[in-house]
């Protein structure tokens, strides 16, 4: 599967789906998902999670760029 980055924020604050992301439970889907750091250009590997937001269940794969700054990828359709 090919993921495409969506957004990076801080630990804590990062919106996605429209919502602070960090606010809900993600669940590990027990995957793992080669992205491409858009900054540096090269390949990272990074955890496949699903979360519900007002009944609807988004995957995404997220992971940490630095120190408290992570990277979140949505899959592409």
């Amino acid at each position: 599967m090919k993921w495409t980055f969506e957004i990076a924020g801080l630990d804590g604050d990062c919106r996605l789906f429209g919502v602070n992301i960090f606010r809900y439970s993600w669940r590990d889907c027990g995957e793992t998902a080669a992205v491409i750091d858009p900054h540096h250009g090269v390949e990272k590997r990074f955890h496949v999670y699903e979360v519900i937001i007002e009944g609807q269940v988004h995957r995404f794969a997220a992971g940490e760029f630095s120190n408290g700054v992570f990277g979140f990828y949505l899959p592409e359709t």
